[in-house]
């Protein structure tokens, strides 16, 4: 039995795509029983010598009206002509795997809604972690269990600059053109250093911890890595922390649920804080499970792919209809406000910790060293209330 796919886009992931399934097929038939084969592949370039040259098409009515194709792989980006692709083929009852985060964090609610009407698929394991499985263990393995926490590095980029001003001991601006050289940033970097990036995926993660309350990217205060300086990076050592990116999702049962993306001293007795370079990792606690930790490449061609196929092979067997519940809520979550969400913080006053203790008397606080306290449990609202007039003064948070 065959089961036809056509790709919308052959860049990197398209590609990538093309390649498990050609190079993986034995495999892919032994596990689902059918041949997964790929039919079209639709772009607006030709590929001369490329080995699926004979599979380029530019009609895209040649995809969209074929009964053949059962699966549509989207992998162009952004969300203008991928979101009318993904309408067109879902609405014709095709199931569309993606992995664009972009459009499944801004459209997701509808687009959801368009599959399950027309019974058909709209999967997107490759939209948050590239290669990690993170959002079938979340429908699936962590079912049972309501989603109290997350924190995760879930942009290689940035983990990557932040790695290579501590290792190097160069600034953001020479560590960013590195990152740049290598192919890890693209010439505009804005998505991923001011938290763009992480922000999109968040509101994925939270929207499903919630249970399909949708929580849009909008709506969380996300502060990105191009204010940090070479001196945030060396301080890492006197308080035996590693500044990283952080994506966070909490619901305790203290209030509405809290969730934002900010830099955040990360202790080195905390597995995130050992991951370095362009990984990444997600740190799930379950009320039943407890802590759980995903970590892999969350990009490049074939671990993105990775994540792409098996959805291709789960739209495959279950006939585009998964076994678990995906449809998100047209309600938007009720969240906490920025201001009023409680955080651990590390405050620093270079010689005066003691003083620091003093300004924040009425909080949980603990000297680190001469320089930093880490006060547990405040409100954002208030951080800068009280640190008002210490102009050398500086706070992160904290994830111990």
């Amino acid at each position: 039995m065959a089961c036809n796919v056509a790709i919308l886009g052959f860049g990197t992931v398209g590609s990538g795509v093309a390649e498990v399934l050609d190079m993986n097929k034995d495999s892919i038939t032994a596990k689902t029983g059918k041949e997964i084969a790929v039919k079209y592949i639709l772009d607006i370039r030709d590929f001369p010598g490329s080995p699926y040259e004979s599979l380029i098409t530019h009609d895209a009515d040649q995809v969209f009206n074929d009964p053949d194709i059962s699966i549509v792989v989207e992998t162009i980006g952004g969300a203008k002509i991928a979101y009318e692709f993904t309408k067109r083929a879902l609405s014709a009852g095709k199931s569309v795997v993606t992995s664009n985060k972009e459009l499944v964090s801004t459209h997701g609610v509808e687009l959801l809604k368009i599959a399950s009407d027309n019974n058909c698929s709209y999967l997107y394991e490759a939209a948050v972690g590239g290669g990690i499985p993170i959002i079938r263990p979340l429908y699936k393995c962590l079912a049972a269990n309501k989603i109290v926490k997350i924190a995760g590095i879930v942009n290689g980029t940035t983990n990557y600059i932040l790695s290579q001003m501590k290792d190097e001991g160069i600034s953001y601006e020479d560590a960013l053109a590195q990152a740049q050289a290598n192919g890890f940033a693209e010439a505009n970097p804005a998505a991923d250093v001011d938290g763009i990036d992480a922000q999109r995926k968040l509101s994925i993660l939270s929207t499903i911890a919630l249970n399909g309350s949708y929580v849009a990217p909008d709506g969380i205060n996300t502060e990105g890595i191009s204010k940090l300086t070479l001196d945030d990076i060396e301080f890492e050592k006197e308080i035996d922390c590693a500044l990283k990116l952080i994506a966070y999702f909490s619901n305790n049962g203290e209030g509405k649920p809290s969730v934002y993306v900010a830099p955040h001293y990360v202790s080195r007795k905390n597995l995130l804080g050992s991951v370095d370079g362009v990984f990444n990792a997600i740190m799930v606690e379950g009320n039943a499970l407890g802590e759980s930790l995903y970590y892999g490449q969350g990009a490049g061609m074939l671990p993105t792919a990775s994540a792409v196929c098996s959805d291709v092979l789960e739209a495959s067997v279950t006939d585009g209809v998964p076994a678990e519940i995906r449809l998100w809520s047209e309600k938007a979550a009720d969240i906490e406000s920025y201001g009023e969400i409680k955080c651990d913080i590390i405050v620093r006053l270079d010689g005066r910790a003691d003083q620091a203790l003093a300004l924040f008397a009425d909080y949980e606080a603990s000297k680190l060293s001469g320089n930093a306290i880490l006060v547990k449990g405040i409100r954002h609202k208030d951080i800068e209330g009280i640190l008002e007039g210490e102009s050398d003064s500086k706070w992160f948070h904290y994830l111990g």
